[in-house]
């Protein structure tokens, strides 16, 4: 708590050293922007920004966005797959902000804040500090450092103890599943984030943890107070709608994981019969099964041990997902007859049943549309741990 005011002090100071001659006029108005969810994945959560106005015909109108990156960064791509893209705070007109959501038909609410003058000056001297070419740039994380937590700690830093947080827990939820609430009308991204992230997501979020989600800082916000002089007042003073539009209903198409994946079972196992029956091993359903599944077992592990990315470490998704299914791949096609063979399979059964248990026991939630994955491995390990040497 200690380090936390000394670093809060430090940050105030550097900003009012570096701005100490930027002011609002009497007449404005700082409030926080809360853009609703896109159709795709990465709108899903929504978006936060600080918007300034100064009100009258030659006032600034202002907003300052902490979720811009910039697509000329030096391999792209990369720092995105690794987690070690910078994102950046940028400030842009309000009326050139606006267009882009009304375009994209997103709805967009304003939370008006009731600040005095000291309080806007500080905010706009440390928001005008951040946004100096040597420190506009940070680095992002999905759960702890987005374009809404840099706005709640913009705040912090600027009021300091004068702005209490409500520590009223609405409802205990996990991380996993506060995403959840966003992704499940996309089941395809659902089943992928349950994938790519560990166990670290499923304990359960603080309320200002819970902030990450730009509508969970927005109720944060409404529920906040500043204490001023003894007498507290709350710190939204007025809250108004900017864009409006209809709820499309998500559609579900039937080509989702889930159906996909038990079509896939009763497949495998009507194949796995005739193959009984016929005296043949049906190879080809174990390199197309464990060659993909080994694949994602490689993206699991690269996620986990060579990224930066604090979300996906302890992923036990490993443990049936697992890279070396791609040398059992190798083997079946060219060392058919391998004693190890045996062995591995045995193991792809004991990894299996432990997914299962670690799911039970509650060490990692992970995806339902999983099941039917599981068993396909159960089932194939199983036949081909009983019948290979039948076939040779």
């Amino acid at each position: 708590m200690i380090l936390k005011k000394i670093t809060i002090l430090f940050i105030l100071l550097f900003s009012l050293l570096s701005s100490a001659q930027i002011k609002l006029s009497n007449a404005s108005e700082i409030s926080v922007l809360t853009i609703g969810s896109g159709h795709l994945l990465n709108d899903s959560f929504g978006h936060s920004a600080i918007r300034l106005r100064e009100i009258g015909p030659d006032g600034r109108d202002l907003v300052f966005n902490f979720g811009t990156f910039d697509f000329d960064t030096p391999n792209f791509y990369g720092k995105f797959a690794t987690g070690k893209l910078n994102y950046m705070l940028s400030v842009v007109p309000y009326d050139r902000f606006i267009i882009e959501y009304d375009y994209y038909k997103r709805g967009l609410r304003e939370q008006v804040l009731d600040l005095n003058q000291e309080q806007k000056d500080f905010l706009l001297q440390h928001l005008d500090a951040q946004y100096a070419p040597e420190r506009r740039f940070y680095k992002y994380d999905f759960f702890y450092n987005n374009c809404a937590t840099k706005i709640r700690d913009a705040f912090d830093i600027a009021m300091g103890e004068q702005l209490v947080w409500s520590d009223s827990v609405a409802e205990e939820k996990t991380f996993r599943n506060l995403i959840d609430e966003f992704v499940l009308p996309l089941p395809w991204a659902d089943f992928g984030i349950d994938l790519a992230l560990g166990a670290v997501i499923d304990r359960p979020a603080t309320e200002l943890e819970k902030q990450f989600l730009p509508t969970y800082m927005e109720q944060a916000f409404a529920n906040a107070t500043i204490l001023e002089n003894g007498v507290s007042r709350p710190l939204v003073k007025q809250s108004r709608v900017l864009l409006e539009y209809p709820k499309e209903e998500a559609q579900q198409s039937l080509l989702n994981p889930t159906v996909i994946f038990w079509f896939l079972v009763v497949l495998f196992a009507a194949l796995t019969l005739y193959g009984f029956k016929k005296g043949k091993l049906m190879k080809g359903l174990d390199v197309a099964l464990f060659g993909s599944v080994g694949i994602l077992g490689v993206v699991v592990a690269f996620l986990w041990f060579f990224t930066d990315h604090s979300a996906t470490a302890w992923n036990w998704n490993i443990l049936w997902a697992f890279p070396g299914h791609l040398v059992l791949v190798w083997g079946l096609v060219a060392r058919p007859n391998a004693t190890w063979i045996s062995s591995y399979l045995l193991f792809v059964m004991g990894a299996t049943v432990m997914t299962l248990l670690f799911w039970i026991f509650g060490m990692q939630s992970f995806s339902p549309a999983l099941i039917p994955i599981l068993l396909l491995l159960l089932l194939r390990a199983n036949f081909l741990f009983y019948n290979r040497k039948k076939e040779d």
